[in-house]
């Protein structure tokens, strides 16, 4: 499911050209720990990376097209590990699979330099990772077709149950990051049990829903 966006102006062809695009990448997540979104600017991006500012222009027309681009790989990012998790765990029900998924955007946010500020880009634009739909939108397209896949559930009808579940789960995780930088641990518990309680009555009835408690 490819996003409708294109932050690069040109993809880097060169070896050098690419290693300078990953180096820009790199400053702007860093200073976007340091300084969040509103405190960048290309020209820190480019004195943090190392580069003329000159030649940051040539890949990005404006920090927004960094972030965007940062913020594209992460999701790449997290659609793979999560892929990954699926591969390798042999997951016996679908609450497996949900497991996983906050394991791994709970890592994510805990590892991965800029995504503790920039989460999947809500903070910059809510249309950032495609302009025809939201951002929690994509994101539940993207777990839709990887649960459907594992499960081999009907795409159809998980999306809006796993829509709604994006959009409850963001809200209490943004609470437990306001009040703990690495996520209250209560709250995080309360997103799993919330998700668990509301997918366990529709998702499809064969799917196990008498499950342990995430506590």
């Amino acid at each position: 499911m490819p996003t409708e966006v294109a932050p690069l102006r040109r993809k880097p062809v060169q070896q050098r050209s690419a290693q300078r695009v990953e180096k820009m990448l790199e400053a702007c997540a860093q200073l976007i720990d340091e300084l969040g979104y509103d405190g960048l600017s290309t020209t820190l991006i480019a004195e943090r990376a190392g580069v003329a500012v000159g030649s940051l222009y040539q890949f990005f027309p404006d920090k927004r097209a960094v972030v965007q681009e940062l913020t594209l790989r992460n999701l790449e990012r997290f659609v793979r590990t999560v892929s990954d998790r699926f591969e390798k765990a042999g997951m016996a029900h679908w609450w497996d699979a949900v497991d996983a998924v906050f394991d791994v955007y709970m890592t994510m946010h805990r590892e991965v330099p800029g995504f503790s500020r920039l989460h999947f880009g809500d903070v910059v634009d809510l249309r950032l990772l495609d302009e025809s739909k939201d951002n929690n939108t994509v994101i539940a397209e993207k777990l839709t077709s990887l649960i459907a896949d594992e499960f081999g559930l009907e795409p159809a009808d998980l999306l809006l149950p796993l829509s709604v579940a994006v959009e409850a789960a963001d809200a209490v995780l943004h609470l437990a990051f306001r009040r703990d930088p690495a996520g209250d641990p209560t709250l995080v518990t309360e997103a799993r049990e919330l998700v668990r309680g509301y997918l366990a009555n529709r998702l499809p009835d064969d799917q196990p829903k008498d499950l342990p408690s995430p506590r």
